[in-house]
């Protein structure tokens, strides 16, 4: 099979639970302009499936840093339209890819092994350069005899060969489709396209340009070394010495610029360090890089030994860690929300509760210490402070799904049904699940609960649900 890039294949790849037959019945869509509308309710409709896998990572402090370097970039793109969300999926591979409708996704792997924050900008300014190109519309459209649902079908098939050759050989005899054979030359072309105004979104956005050239080269070397084993990446972004070449030339006309890495990149990836594998394989890798002064940065290399000594439940010495890390570090919410977890795997609520009011005070915007402040009230059974600290946030937040499920509890805890369950009504509509929502309307207006207001407030949301969830279904 040729390599090609397709963003819709390289997300199937990565989960199983994504199934063609998910997909809204597009019809030929060849037949038509694949509209940003269509593209985004694919999209939408991919993306349903992704959440509810376990690689995907709900972690508000990752994706709120990745959410914000690609938005900064997306800010930069020329003539850009779309809207983008960008996700994390937990898997040590080196990949990234776009899907329809402005949504990236990012392996931890990737994050881990870009060795500036500039290389990972200079990845997703890639991949928001194949969505604003418009390349997946491109490519559906050209292919005259096929459509995503078969692109979907085959690369279900590709997913199968990691545990079953032979149901995957089945697979592929049945979803024979043109689109992924599509010629080397046209895959060249958008990947061309998306390094020329990928690098210019980089440029714009005030990162260092050469860390596309580094990312690049050093992928380059990895084909060459591991041909037919090399990066995910690199099967879904085939690299050509063209490619590498167009890049230093462009680079050769840019002036130098030494671009400083922030603290986020760095926390983030210890983070995601101290999460990975065993809990006392990461204590001893940051303990070793800490005694052989081994570390791009000490305030990362603490944070990351703090987090990995909490997972491994070695409470005292993550005590004392933090205490040596907050001496050298400045104010930032990750250490204040990892400072409020060890107090609660400690038993001192009343302690993390504390932490968690003077850290937004200072991060009034910060999802782990929103969550994490509503989450130990509730633990702590305080639900009318819940319910009045929720509601507050919800003022500002009004797309947050797990706010809504933390309002249902609350009100759970205060044997108010209704209001429980038209909460986590909205919680599951707000993640697309419109079935379980309605569902959940239908509960709270069976009840004894609810004023006319509310009642009638609900039943009208509920036909609103129906609405949504029919035309979810098409």
């Amino acid at each position: 099979m040729k390599p090609v890039h397709l963003c819709t294949l390289a997300v199937l790849l990565a989960f199983p639970a994504l199934a063609a037959n998910n997909l809204p019945d597009l019809g030929e869509v060849s037949q038509a302009t694949f509209s940003p509308q269509l593209e985004r309710k694919v999209g939408e409709t991919i993306m349903r499936d992704i959440r509810a896998d376990r690689d995907y990572l709900d972690d508000p402090e990752v994706t709120d840093y990745l959410n914000g370097i690609g938005h900064r970039l997306a800010a930069a793109s020329p003539n850009n339209r779309q809207d983008f969300e960008f996700f994390v999926v937990r898997d040590p591979t080196l990949n990234a890819f776009a899907l329809p409708g402005g949504y990236i996704g990012v392996h931890t792997g990737l994050i881990l092994t870009a060795q500036s924050e500039s290389e990972l900008a200079s990845v997703l300014a890639h991949e928001i350069a194949h969505v604003t190109q418009h390349h997946i519309a491109r490519m559906v459209v050209q292919e005259s005899h096929n459509n995503l649902l078969s692109i979907a079908g085959l690369a279900l098939a590709i997913l199968a060969a990691r545990s079953n050759t032979q149901v995957a050989s089945a697979g592929m005899a049945v979803a024979q489709a043109g689109a992924i054979q599509s010629s080397l030359d046209f895959t060249r072309e958008n990947e061309r396209e998306a390094d020329r105004v990928g690098f210019q979104i980089l440029k714009d956005a005030g990162f260092d340009p050469r860390g596309m050239a580094s990312f690049f080269e050093r992928m380059g070397k990895f084909n060459r070394l591991y041909d037919n084993n090399a990066p995910v990446y690199l099967r879904t972004h085939p690299m050509t010495t063209e490619r590498l070449a167009d890049i230093q030339n462009r680079l050769a006309d840019t002036p130098y610029k030494q671009v400083p890495d922030s603290l986020d990149f760095q926390l983030v990836r210890a983070k995601l360090r101290a999460s990975a594998g065993r809990a006392e394989e990461a204590v001893a890798w940051f303990d070793a890089g800490l005694k052989e002064q081994k570390f791009n940065n000490e305030v990362a290399q603490r944070y990351g030994l703090a987090a990995a000594l909490l997972r491994a439940k070695q409470l005292p010495r993550a005590e004392r860690e933090l205490m040596q890390l907050k001496k050298i570090a400045p104010a930032h919410p990750m250490i204040e929300e990892l400072s409020a977890e060890l107090k609660r795997a400690q038993g001192q609520d009343a302690a993390a509760l504390a932490i968690y009011r003077a850290g937004l005070k200072l991060f009034p915007f910060h999802r782990a210490l929103i969550y994490g402040y509503a989450d130990t009230l509730l633990a702590t059974r305080q639900y009318a402070d819940a319910v009045k600290f929720v509601n507050e946030q919800l003022k500002f937040r009004t797309g947050d799904d797990r706010l809504y499920e933390y309002q249902a509890r609350a009100y759970g805890g205060q044997q108010k049904s209704f209001l429980s369950h038209r909460a986590l009504a909205e919680a599951y509509a707000r993640r697309g699940n419109f079935t379980a929502a309605i569902e959940q309307l239908q509960i709270a207006l069976k009840s004894d609960e609810g004023d006319f207001y509310q009642l009638s407030s609900a039943e009208a949301r509920l036909k609103e649900l129906k609405a949504l969830d029919a035309d979810a279904r098409h």
